[in-house]
């Protein structure tokens, strides 16, 4: 009986992970219903052919933005999952705020949306650095954010997804 209720209750957070994120898995951890700054989202990009290489990782294994070449139209096929949650429109809120101009703009500040305190109290500018870190696993980088999304672990597919947020914020 136990292990029938623990099998239920996965069944159940791999649906609210597939319904919260315009109905696509996410890439590992499944997800609560809301969302806020930055979606990450969970599509698939297109294949390694299709998407520029890695550069090569900085000394001692970093992972950063900056190892990365970002393609913004691969990026655009990996936040079609974000739109069940998020548009460019200024002014336009959904389940997460308008990522208006997101790039270069201050957490939690986006008018008439109804922010956590941990991402009103941050202190975070969305740069593309911001952006790469925090895309890979929300909740561990504002604990406390209501970013529903577990985040994107692939980095080039976050790479191109910021590259895609930056494209979008000009």
């Amino acid at each position: 009986m136990k292990r029938n209720f623990l099998m239920g209750a996965a069944a159940l957070a791999a649906l609210a992970t597939l319904s919260a994120c315009g109905g696509k898995q996410a890439e590992e951890t499944p997800a609560p219903a809301a969302t806020e700054e930055a979606a990450a989202p969970a599509a698939e990009t297109p294949a390694a052919a299709e998407t520029p290489a890695a550069a090569a990782a900085p000394a001692g294994g970093a992972v950063t933005y900056a190892s990365f070449t970002g393609n913004a139209a691969a990026g655009e096929k990996v936040f079609a999952a974000c739109r069940t949650c998020h548009v460019f429109d200024e002014g336009v809120n959904r389940v997460g705020p308008s990522l208006h101009k997101v790039v270069g703009r201050k957490a939690g500040s986006v008018a008439g949306f109804n922010y956590s305190d941990a991402n009103k109290n941050s202190g975070i500018t969305w740069t593309p650095d911001v952006l790469f870190d925090y895309l890979k696993d929300p909740k561990a980088y504002v604990p406390g954010t209501k970013m529903a999304f577990p985040g994107v672990k692939d980095d080039q597919k976050r790479a191109d997804l910021v590259a895609y947020l930056e494209a979008q914020s000009k």
